[in-house]
């Protein structure tokens, strides 16, 4: 039998695998006979490489050779040592991809070579071509990377039509997905075939490990005021907390309270010491109650992106293992005066939804389209280092943008670009993503060569970016492949900065924008005076030097109206005098005036957008990112 393409949830905690059978989404079990794939990697000392539930059953005994939640490490610099040996967050995960895959083709009884692997909505660039290399080196090709929330969906649209058929109708379904290590709230229409992200937000550092890790400070705070002995510095200890920990949180899920006991956990001069304390649901929640109010913030982002009200919303869709907390689903229905639906296992709804994505690639599934969306905004620095968005957060993806930009500087011949993702006003509050320099640009006046800039993002939320002169036709482009450009840490920092400093960053625009038209301005009065030499008269040229004086005062000054002011004032100086000018070449009389309002326009600059309609030209056509050149 042919290879099939398999659908895996690539997770914090777990991981699991799915296939398309018959027209419905099937989970395949591991070789121990689990549906679930512990997402742990460990190193016996004799050198044996250990993945899934035997890695995380020895990892009490075997903690500093252990690798767990390597999930959040994913797009960063962070390695993995053992024996000396150092292992990236792609290694490791690939580690864990191999062993799906393996276990995958023993119950499938047939290779496994493609497949579509699922990350959470708010991964960055790096982290999604992190988490595609990862697949590459476990042997899989990696047909798409979709986000979590929007598999989700997929298996709950494909669900919904094989029990009700396809009645036309459309739902408005938001995703909570709490996963072991992130969190994405997503909004999501459903109908027809069609599953279309409308909005998507989240945290990308909170999930279930942040819950396991307040208990585990509880266990360590209780046992230190009982016996004075602090367990962080033992890590056989804090590993054995680890465990306890978690299975006590699932416990809590149903049960009212829990007793964790370990026993011989640490030793002093009198004796073995036993941790045993009970924890009850009450005590749990006081502890992680600001870890649900976490949730809150997103959730209202995404609401706020999508345009819609609470009343809009048709389903609440809870995926992830985490959304079994009874304090999560409480937190929901309070946001949305809804009972939350748990209709799919939480566990297995995002693997089956990336297997029918997979599906939908082979042709196997028909009538079913998927249009996801970017979480964060894409664009370049453009002159007095403003980020200029081409691409705006919550756009449907795959989509390209183009701008038409210029020089900054007469004979500029070189141009930088500075590709930034993030959602702040100045350049240098986003991240950047990478630099290229478009070389040749024949010497021209500033403001006259025309440069195409293009970003394209795929169907996997990679991004490429090209540079073109319109003149010659000289290209240079960037595919932005770096596994360090972005953190979730520093993803989710530029959002909150983005809502605390959006005043800030406004107020600092304006001032970029108005000291950038000033220096054009008097730029522009001063060629002019040169150009038109004995054209204009003493006292024109005394009347435009006075201007232009008194707006390089003006300028040292925070007097933002002032600045304004003058700039306007040495535009209509500008006007007048050049208009006088052009009307003495018909009078042949210098300085004589016009008669009546005349001047040149120039057709509106306009540029092509990739839907194919026109538009006028930005105002970043009078400025580029940087004087090079």
């Amino acid at each position: 039998m042919a290879g099939k393409i398999v659908g895996i949830d690539l997770g914090t905690t777990n991981s699991v695998v799915s296939i398309v059978e018959g027209g419905e989404s099937v989970v395949i079990p591991s070789a121990e006979g689990d549906y679930l794939f512990p997402s742990v990697v460990g190193f016996s000392k004799t050198g044996e490489r250990l993945i899934g539930s035997v890695a995380k059953r020895q990892a009490v005994s075997n903690p500093d050779r252990t690798v767990i939640s390597i999930k959040r490490y994913m797009g960063t610099e962070h390695k993995v040592t053992i024996d000396d040996k150092q292992y990236s967050p792609q290694e490791i995960s690939a580690m864990i991809l191999q062993k799906i895959k393996t276990d995958a083709e023993a119950y499938l009884g047939f290779p496994v070579e493609q497949a579509v692997i699922t990350v959470p909505a708010y991964f960055s660039d790096s982290e999604r071509q992190a988490t595609k290399d990862a697949g590459t080196i476990a042997g899989l090709e990696v047909l798409r990377i979709i986000n979590e929330p929007t598999a989700s969906c997929m298996a709950y649209g494909l669900n919904k039509e094989s029990e009700n058929g396809d009645d036309g109708k459309t739902e408005t379904v938001l995703v909570w997905d709490l996963g072991g290590g992130t969190f994405d709230v997503s909004i999501v229409e459903i109908g027809g075939g069609l599953v279309e992200v409308k909005a998507t937000a989240g945290n990308s550092h909170l999930g279930g490990d942040d819950w396991d890790q307040r208990i585990m400070d509880w266990l360590i705070e209780e046992f230190k005021a009982k016996y004075n002995i602090d367990l962080h510095s033992d890590r056989l200890a804090m590993q054995r907390l680890k465990e306890a920990s978690e299975n006590a949180k699932i416990k809590l899920s149903a049960e009212t309270s829990t007793r964790i006991n370990l026993p011989f956990i640490a030793a002093d001069s009198t004796g073995p010491k036993h941790l045993d304390f009970e924890l009850t649901r009450v005590k749990f929640q006081a502890l992680t109650a600001d870890l649900i109010e976490q949730c809150e913030e997103p959730a209202k982002r995404a609401m706020s992106d999508s345009g819609l009200s609470i009343h809009d919303i048709n389903k609440v869709l809870l995926v992830g293992g985490s959304t079994r907390m009874p304090a999560v689903q409480d937190k929901v229905r309070s946001l949305f005066n809804k009972e939350p639906s748990r209709e799919i296992d939480p566990d297995k709804v995002v693997a089956m939804g990336a297997a029918i994505q997979g599906a939908v690639l082979a042709g196997e599934v028909k009538d079913m389209v998927l249009l996801d969306v970017t979480s964060l905004s894409l664009g370049i620095e453009t002159v007095g280092g403003v980020f200029t968005k081409l691409i705006e957060r919550n756009s449907h993806i795959p989509c390209s943008k183009t701008r038409i930009f210029t020089t900054a500087a007469d004979g500029q011949t070189i141009v930088e670009v500075h590709c930034l993702q993030g959602e702040r006003e100045l350049a240098a509050h986003n991240k950047s993503l990478g630099r290229f320099e478009l070389r040749n640009i024949p010497p021209a006046p500033r403001g006259v060569p025309q440069i195409e800039v293009t970003f394209d993002l795929d169907a996997n939320g990679i991004v490429n970016v090209s540079a073109k002169d319109m003149a010659t036709g000289n290209k240079q482009k960037i595919t932005i492949q770096s596994p360090t450009n972005l953190s979730r840490e520093e993803v989710d920092h530029m959002v909150k900065e983005a809502a605390v400093y959006a005043d800030e960053d406004a107020k600092r625009r304006e001032e970029s924008t108005i000291r950038n038209k000033a220096n054009i301005e008097i730029d522009t009065a001063e060629h002019t005076m040169r150009d038109l030499g004995e054209r204009i008269t003493p006292e024109h040229s005394r009347a435009l030097r006075d201007s232009i004086d008194r707006l390089r005062m003006s300028m040292q000054s925070f007097d933002l109206q002032k600045i304004a002011a003058d700039t306007k004032t040495l535009s209509d100086t500008l006007f007048a005098i050049s208009t006088d000018a052009y009307y003495s070449l018909e009078t042949g009389r210098v300085g004589a005036g016009a008669p009546g309002s005349s001047a040149l326009k120039r057709p509106e600059d306009r540029i092509e957008t990739d839907e194919g309609s026109e538009e006028p030209a930005d105002e970043e056509l009078f400025g580029w990112f940087d004087k090079k050149g």
